[in-house]
């Protein structure tokens, strides 16, 4: 899939409901110093990442100045679970 297939959005709402609709959990790497790293953990065994609450989630994703890039569906039509965080400047 191409990354034009992707938008951009720093909507709480809309962030909450991309992930929670493909069952991924708010979370963050694990000792990755103050405010930490964004990740959505989806239940596969990946790098240490420890889940915290939307409230916290969202305090390190403003502070941070983040965006979220996001596919919704893959190239075949499936949900896709492409995304990252990106700087909004």
């Amino acid at each position: 899939a191409t990354m034009s297939s992707a938008s951009q959005t720093t909507d709480h709402d809309e962030i909450r409901r991309w992930i929670e609709d493909r069952k991924g959990t708010p979370s963050r790497v694990r000792d990755s110093g103050d405010g930490g790293i964004l990740r959505i953990d989806f239940g596969d065994p990946e790098e240490a990442l420890e889940a915290i609450d939307w409230e916290e989630f969202f305090q390190i994703f403003e502070k941070s100045d983040l965006a979220f890039l996001h596919q919704d569906k893959t190239a075949d039509g499936t949900l896709s679970r492409f995304s990252k965080f990106v700087s909004r400047s």
